[in-house]
């Protein structure tokens, strides 16, 4: 068999698996389908957001509590010829990369949250209104 042969056989064959995945619906009812509509709630969205601005707060202001110390000690060690100062600062370097990744993190699920929360709200109504339009264009034939 010819590369091509197999390469189109291959395609062919998962693209059969894929769309047979998609385009079932659970049968049991469970988490994978059934009835059930969307449904955003705007108190669990502001709990959320809410809790990561917190944690954004905290970090910001302890995450760097060790901060000042932690340098001191590290250059102190490598002046006077202790490898542990080099460790330390590669530790204190490491720490403040992945604090700023939480940071990052918190900020971007708190925003995100707060634009899912607003977009939701500006859907609900596009829809209620294309609802009522075309409701209306029922009366008007």
């Amino acid at each position: 068999m010819s590369f091509d042969q197999e390469w189109v056989s291959t395609r062919s064959a998962s693209t059969v698996h894929v769309s047979m995945r998609l385009n079932q619906v659970d049968p049991g009812g469970g988490s994978g389908g059934g009835g059930a509509d969307l449904g955003v709630s705007q108190d669990k969205l502001g709990a959320l957001g809410s809790a990561a601005f917190k944690l954004h707060g905290h970090l910001s202001a302890d995450g760097k509590h060790a901060d000042a110390s932690t340098t001191e000690a590290a250059t102190t060690m490598t002046v006077n010829g202790f490898q542990t100062g080099s460790a330390m600062s590669t530790v204190q370097k490491t720490w403040t990369s992945q604090l700023k990744t939480l940071l990052d993190a918190c900020a971007h699920i708190s925003n995100h949250l707060d634009y899912t929360s607003a977009s939701h709200v500006n859907e609900e109504k596009d829809i209620q209104t294309a609802f009522r339009t075309s409701q209306i264009t029922e009366f008007l034939k």
